[in-house]
């Protein structure tokens, strides 16, 4: 009988691949986002993603260490990289007492109550993230007016998204958007800088095309089908692209790997869902924005994705139900 599989002798040769590299290339991939929050935010970006990182880098060293008495895996770069994504979902002027407790969500309820990396159901930033937002509503929709704006009195502004679903009169133009230059969380406001991120890593071979490509594409398709139909502001595809949370969601949040589907087919079917979801939220919900909500609740169906797109071995009989 011809062999099927064949083994080289060793030495065998390593991808090179590792948890800790994977995790300080996406944090060099958002270094462009970064710089534009300090552009757009001043003093106040440094302060927000500082603390955050350290806040969550401190919750997961002493639970590992005092509560399930393991030895601390905070070099890995897992925990920084949830505290950089989790101040990029927050206000510049959030106070640091509510940012701790998002971030003891993030990392205590969202990633180590699970069992820590690897392990965690959901995106833990987005944990944090959708815990603050649910508790302190105020905070978190409390938009500083950023240092880039003209001379004003007003110390508060409202998102892009806010204005596109109740005053579409105050928009500001697609440039400003693409280029970031208005209010919003940290790390959200600039499509061209998510995008040079996007292409850093895809170029290091991070994560494929297939989550944000499904994502951006079923946005772009659903909103340009209304504006077809309806051409209002609240309809335009590029005003849904270049705003709100979508770029960052779509590219750095929805493609984590320990919460996303293992498969090709499997990525693009969650990616088309949680577009989808993120254009209904947007449209008809109480909020004006939807993208973390998509992705945490497409979470829970990554596990149902993979059972039906990764495929059968040979022999293996599925019982459905």
């Amino acid at each position: 009988m011809e062999n099927k599989l064949v083994v080289s002798h060793s030495p065998h040769i390593h991808g090179g691949d590792s948890i800790p590299k994977n995790m300080y290339g996406v944090l060099i991939a958002l270094i462009p986002a970064f710089l534009v929050s300090l552009y757009v935010f001043r003093f106040d970006a440094a302060i927000i993603t500082f603390f955050s990182v350290l806040f969550c880098v401190v919750f997961e060293y002493s639970i590992t260490k005092f509560i399930l008495k393991k030895e601390p895996t905070i070099r890995d770069g897992s925990a920084i990289l949830t505290g950089v994504l989790l101040a990029f979902n927050l206000p510049s002027n959030l106070p640091l007492w509510i940012l701790a407790i998002g971030a003891l969500a993030a990392i205590g309820i969202g990633k180590m109550s699970f069992g820590g990396l690897g392990n965690n159901i959901f995106n833990p930033a987005l944990v944090g993230r959708i815990f603050l937002l649910i508790s302190f509503p105020a905070q978190m929709t409390t938009w500083p007016v950023p240092a880039t704006a003209a001379a004003t009195d007003a110390v508060t502004s409202a998102t892009v998204l806010a204005n596109l679903k109740f005053n579409p009169d105050n928009l500001p133009s697609l440039t400003h958007m693409f280029l970031g230059i208005e209010g919003g969380s940290l790390g959200e406001i600039s499509a061209l800088a998510l995008l040079l991120g996007l292409g850093y890593m895809l170029w290091k071979k991070i994560i494929t095309w297939h989550i944000p490509t499904a994502i951006l594409g079923t946005v772009a398709l659903f909103s340009g089908i209304l504006y077809l139909v309806n051409p209002i502001p609240l309809h335009h595809p590029l005003i849904h692209l270049f705003s709100g949370g979508l770029m960052l969601g779509a590219i750095f949040m929805a493609t984590d790997y320990v919460t996303s589907p293992l498969t090709k087919k499997g990525m693009l079917i969650y990616g088309f869902f949680i577009g989808l979801i993120t254009m209904c939220i947007r449209l008809w919900g109480a909020y004006p924005e939807g993208m973390s909500f998509a992705i945490v609740l497409m979470n829970g169906f990554t596990p149902l994705i993979n059972y039906y797109t990764t495929p059968k071995r040979f022999g293996e009989v599925r019982k459905n139900g």
